[in-house]
């Protein structure tokens, strides 16, 4: 699948999804883990992981996301970009 970056929360902080999304050329925005939890990650994200924790949060109020009501991949990530329109939109 292509695509251009990753938007994910603190779970997808890992060595393995890091490097193939280097790979690809893809950016990355996820809240890294804290250095007292982390294997071995020698620079952690640049990212402010509060921004990120709090929009998963407000895209889990949208209950045919969170349900993933949807189906199809196509309706899911259409659901997605129209309750991230509405998130930033308030």
């Amino acid at each position: 699948m292509a695509f251009d970056g990753l938007i994910a929360d603190k779970a997808f902080d890992s060595n393995a999804l890091v490097a193939e999304l280097n790979d690809r050329g893809a950016r990355i925005a996820y809240p890294s883990t804290p250095p007292a939890r982390r294997n071995s990650r020698s620079t952690p994200a640049s990212m402010n992981g509060h921004l990120i924790e709090n929009f998963f949060c407000k895209l889990k109020e949208f209950k045919r996301v969170t349900m993933r009501a949807c189906k199809t991949d196509q309706s899911f990530e259409a659901m997605i970009y129209l309750a991230a329109a509405v998130i930033n939109s308030r």
